[in-house]
């Protein structure tokens, strides 16, 4: 049934692909310049201020391209180029990532945001996701603790080994059979410390689904993330480093990235918590001196972009505190200072007590 529905998606896709080129091509062949429409959107914008209605997923606003504008030629060439890669790799069943696309015109594509920004333009103009394209990327994600689940059938049973990473699929469409006993859902920033979290059994003591995207997340993680959310019904709380790039990694979760605004509610977690680390963690739980890195004047300029987000103001007051905080104090630290301590001080009491004590902010 799956499947049936998927092939009828992907026909549905085909046939809208082919009407939009014909009016291209109708338009060129009587002597007129086709207007192409494509909606903005955007998941914040720099006015803490603004009456603006920035959370809600409607467009706010169009461009229109035109021939007629020597800026927007170029633009409208990769647009068809690409397009005509993706119907090519729909009507043949077959997959690519970004990286392949580019590689099929180098020299007329010149950079790899072109192809980003034209696929970008596609998945707006046919209201889909880059997944119904056929356009794939390598995951980078890891899962372990309650969980069972198939995948395009094949099964990955996390609960035979609460221990063990197993990667998060990449066609996330094609998960199903969820089953979980776990009580919340913990997502780590890091690689290191999932693979800490690991070696000290976490899992085993705490009943619970522990998420990586090892790093900035990927498309897979996060819509894995979102799907894990609405099946199952858990908290979510959300660990990172204190520094503004372990706070951009957070809201990229919670909020959603600008470049793929217009597929945001696929994309973010609204309900996840921040459980640390916090600027106060370093007092509280007595980060010495010397694991304290001052604020670069880059982090400086990153922090104080970032408080401009009107999200901040008016959805998370308490988070954009913590940020004026971490500025004030001019410092930052990695999660694995706490190390200084004990080895597994950040399983066995940072983590525990934090959820414990519900010590997130919503």
């Amino acid at each position: 049934m799956e499947g049936n529905f998927q092939i009828s998606e992907t026909t549905n896709l085909l046939r809208k692909i082919k009407e939009f080129t014909r009016s291209i091509v109708e338009d060129l062949a009587e002597g007129k310049s086709p207007e192409i429409a494509i909606n903005r959107f955007r998941n914040y914008c720099n006015d803490p201020e603004a009456d603006c209605f920035c959370s809600s997923d409607e467009p706010k606003g169009r461009e229109i391209l035109t021939l007629r504008k020597r800026s927007q030629t170029y633009r409208i060439d990769m647009l068809l180029r690409v397009l005509l890669i993706v119907q090519q790799l729909l009507q043949e069943n077959r997959h690519g990532s970004k990286r392949d696309i580019y590689y099929m015109h180098p020299s007329a594509f010149k950079a790899q945001s072109v192809v980003d920004r034209a696929i970008a333009d596609i998945c707006i103009l046919f209201q889909c996701s880059r997944y119904n394209l056929n356009v794939v990327s390598v995951g980078n994600g890891l899962v372990m603790g309650w969980l069972k689940f198939r995948e395009a059938g094949r099964k990955f049973d996390c609960l035979s080994s609460l221990s063990t990473a197993f990667p998060v699929p990449v066609p996330v469409e094609e998960v199903e059979d969820i089953v979980s006993l776990a009580e919340y859902i913990l997502v780590v920033e890091k690689e290191t410390v999932f693979q800490r979290l690991a070696n000290d059994m976490f899992c085993k003591t705490n009943r619970c689904i522990v998420v990586t995207g090892r790093g900035y997340p990927d498309v897979s993680t996060r819509r894995f993330l979102r799907l894990l959310m609405e099946k199952l019904q858990l908290p979510v709380h959300c660990l990172v480093d204190c520094d503004p790039y372990g706070f951009e990694i957070l809201a990229t979760y919670r909020f959603g990235s600008m470049q793929m605004a217009y597929d945001i509610e696929s994309l973010r977690a609204p309900e996840m918590k921040w459980l640390g680390a916090f600027p106060s963690d370093s007092e509280i739980y007595g980060v010495p001196q010397q694991c304290l890195l001052p604020l670069t004047e880059e982090d400086k300029k990153r922090t104080e972009a970032m408080l401009l987000r009107c999200y901040l103001k008016r959805e998370m007051p308490q988070w954009r505190l913590e940020l004026e905080s971490m500025l004030k104090r001019g410092v930052k630290f990695e999660i694995e200072a706490l190390s200084v301590h004990s080895l597994s001080f950040l399983s066995e009491v940072y983590i525990p007590s934090k959820i414990r004590s519900e010590g997130s902010f919503h």
